[in-house]
């Protein structure tokens, strides 16, 4: 079955689910959208998405330059 590329970007704006997991799900879902849907939420990617976009937001960055200038971690 040929999958329709605006059908997976449609796919992939509801779910937030990357490109080749939306055209997978709509192949095993034989084009429906909603099928498709419930397909990314049973195999856990949609969620793995949205979690991806998430800031680290505590850490530590630190430097170190020698003296002479020639060396920096």
């Amino acid at each position: 079955m040929k999958i329709d590329t605006k059908a997976v970007m449609e796919l992939r704006e509801k779910t937030g689910a990357g490109v080749m997991d939306c055209k997978r799900a709509l192949a095993e879902a034989e084009g429906d959208l909603e099928k498709a849907v419930t397909w990314l939420h049973d195999k856990g990617i949609a969620a793995a998405a949205q979690r991806a976009d998430r800031v680290a937001s505590e850490g530590s960055v630190g430097s170190y330059i020698h003296a002479g200038g020639k060396l920096g971690v």
